[in-house]
């Protein structure tokens, strides 16, 4: 009996041993520190931060010309292809000139006539003259004689001048391009009948490279922008042709013309903009978005993603220093870029901002950071 008594004392000794130990290992997991949290980190870098003025825009064509008639007649023929490009010169119509080739000659052998009495009228002059010397004829006939021969002459200048306006509604009989460009559909054809002073043009011709960006801002902001042109030579001038992908114009045009008065209807003052075409995207009467880029100086990009919006409207971004500990900072931001904010201050360049896991933790804290691109968050 007294050997059973020691035998299960030994035993509850054991047990209480056991489960001394074990809390003890508990306590010593619980005192553990938990390993760092991980977070993306982005390195501030300095870059080309354009300071960007988004307007609407519409395009509209450097030069465009309406093809009409000068004369009277039915076109005999076109000469040219439908949506060509043809040069400033090229004849285009054909209209029938056999009236004015008649006129033509009816004009000019009016001149010879002229002439023909002028010869007449000069010899009879130079007889009177010596009739008048011998008393033969009265000074009134001789006077009479030498203002035919005047009137002759005259003559002789109407009808030169008949002979070129009828050359010159010849030459009108070829309708050419007055300006180099792509040429539109005809609107008539052969055997259609033209008139000087007809609603309808014959076509349109448009000159593509380069196009016009006409634009309206505000007249309290073209005050700064005013400005800003009288320090640049040019400013330049992006196309945004999918404002979803904000896909750009592989061509640059420059900011040329800025309305010197506000219209009083709407407060707005036109903006026009050259942007050179060679491939002939950029089509009249085509919507955009045009990006004036007012300076392209270097500064410091902050991801709006990366920073948190205090009670009193500052902006905080977490740094990780190197003890890999968190650190807020309170940054300054005058504008922004696309999905950046400029940092005047705040940060410096070479700092390694939180830009993903900044809910986890804490000012303070030690983290594992982690480049951007190897952790998602």
């Amino acid at each position: 009996m007294k050997r059973h008594f020691i035998l299960s004392a030994a035993a509850i000794l054991l047990l209480a041993l056991a489960g001394c130990s074990e809390q003890s290992g508990s306590q010593q997991g619980q005192s553990a520190e938990a390993p760092p949290t991980a977070v993306t980190v982005m390195t501030v870098q300095r870059s080309t931060v354009p300071d960007i003025l988004a307007l609407p825009g519409r395009i509209s064509a450097y030069r465009q010309s309406q093809v009409r008639p000068q004369v009277a007649g039915v076109i005999t023929e076109r000469l040219f292809e439908e949506g060509a490009v043809v040069k400033k010169g090229q004849q285009l119509y054909q209209i029938d000139d056999a009236r004015y080739k008649a006129e033509l000659a009816s004009a000019r052998a009016d001149l010879k006539s002229a002439e023909a009495n002028l010869k007449t009228l000069e010899a009879k002059a130079a007889r009177y003259k010596n009739l008048l010397k011998g008393n033969s004829i009265s000074e009134q006939e001789y006077d009479d004689v030498v203002a035919q021969a005047e009137q002759a002459q005259a003559q002789i200048g109407v009808a030169q001048a008949a002979i070129d306006l009828a050359e010159v509604n010849v030459e009108y009989t070829k309708v050419y391009a007055p300006i180099s460009g792509q040429i539109s559909r005809s609107y008539v054809t052969e055997g259609a009948l033209v008139t000087a002073n007809q609603a309808q043009e014959l076509a349109t011709i448009t000159k593509l490279d380069p196009v016009f960006i006409d634009m309206q801002n505000s007249g309290k902001a073209i005050i700064e922008l005013r400005r800003s042109m009288q320090g640049e030579r040019a400013m330049p001038v992006e196309v945004v042709l999918d404002e979803n992908s904000n896909a750009t114009y592989e061509q640059r045009g420059e900011l040329k013309f800025s309305e010197v008065t506000v219209d009083e209807t709407t407060g707005s003052v036109t903006l026009r903009a050259v942007v050179p075409n060679p491939d002939s995207v950029l089509m009249p009467g085509l919507f955009v978005k045009a990006h004036i880029i007012k300076s392209e100086d270097q500064g410091l990009l902050v991801p709006k993603r990366a920073t948190m919006r205090q009670p009193d409207g500052s902006l905080v971004v977490y740094v990780v220093n190197k003890q890999n500990q968190v650190e807020a900072r309170t940054i300054d931001v005058p504008r922004s870029y696309e999905s950046n904010y400029l940092a005047a201050s705040g940060v410096s360049e070479g700092d390694k901002i939180i830009v993903a896991g900044y809910q986890k933790v804490k000012p303070g804290a030690t983290v594992n950071p982690q480049p951007q691109g190897q952790q998602g968050g």
